[in-house]
């Protein structure tokens, strides 16, 4: 699936807290992944459909440095191969004790066009992956090869990261937060209410600086507020151009 051009803007406008409370109302309560953080917050922004990697255990008669001379390692044909506009999230079962990926193969995915990078294990070389402004998210910094404890066995396939499903083409969106995860078929209708949550609580932000009070507001029940509201609403069309 690819995004449309609006879902895309509209889905960049939404926080990831929203985008939680828009997938709770169709039922969905484990879309954002935990224990993951953004190495550099400042460039943590990002909506991207899902490339999976996935790595097991690794075992030392497979996983040498030697592993690498192959060109078919999944690691690095993953690198070479996640799309523009993607995102490559790997499933290191949550295990931080040696990187899932370091800088160089970072540095790789961002010239290539990619969009993001994820796992819910460890980066090697951190400091220098946060210098790059390219969002990236983890669970720690890890120093030790990723031989040490992963091996990489397969590419687009369901994986778990962060304790939440990821299915190749699932829509990811990124911010300072965190990561959600977004089932493919729902993005665009995700995307809509989302934006539109997103201009109403904008609103009710501005209410309460003002000094009003939460009840009636938020949620909105008053009929003079939905009034309020509605009026507002009507004269926003250039802060919110993808109604």
């Amino acid at each position: 699936m690819e995004l449309t051009a609006l879902t895309l803007a509209r889905l960049n406008a939404a926080s990831t807290a929203t985008l939680t409370t828009v997938l709770f109302k169709r039922g969905f309560r484990n879309v954002f992944m935990q224990g993951l953080s953004p190495l550099n917050s400042a460039a943590a922004r990002f909506v991207a459909p899902a490339f999976t990697l996935r790595y097991i255990p690794a075992r030392e008669d497979l996983d040498g440095l030697k592993a690498f001379d192959d060109r078919r390692h999944p690691q690095r044909v993953a690198v070479e191969e996640c799309p523009a506009g993607h995102v490559l999230v790997m499933d290191s079962r949550g295990d931080p004790q040696a990187a899932s990926s370091g800088n160089l193969l970072v540095t790789r995915l961002m010239k290539r066009g990619c969009a993001a990078v994820i796992t819910d294990g460890g980066f090697r070389d951190s400091p220098e992956i946060a210098a790059l402004g390219f969002p990236a998210f983890h669970q720690r910094p890890s120093a030790p090869t990723n031989l040490i404890r992963h091996h990489a066995v397969d590419l687009q396939q369901p994986i778990a990261c962060g304790g939440v499903a990821v299915y190749p083409g699932d829509v990811l969106v990124g911010d300072a937060e965190g990561v959600v995860v977004i089932p493919q078929h729902l993005a665009d209708e995700v995307a809509e209410e989302a934006y539109r949550q997103t201009m109403y609580e904008d609103w009710v932000n501005e209410r309460i600086l003002a000094g009003e009070g939460l009840f009636g507001l938020y949620p909105l029940t008053d009929a003079t507020q939905q009034q309020a509201y509605a009026a507002w609403a009507g004269s926003q069309s250039t802060r919110y151009p993808h109604l």
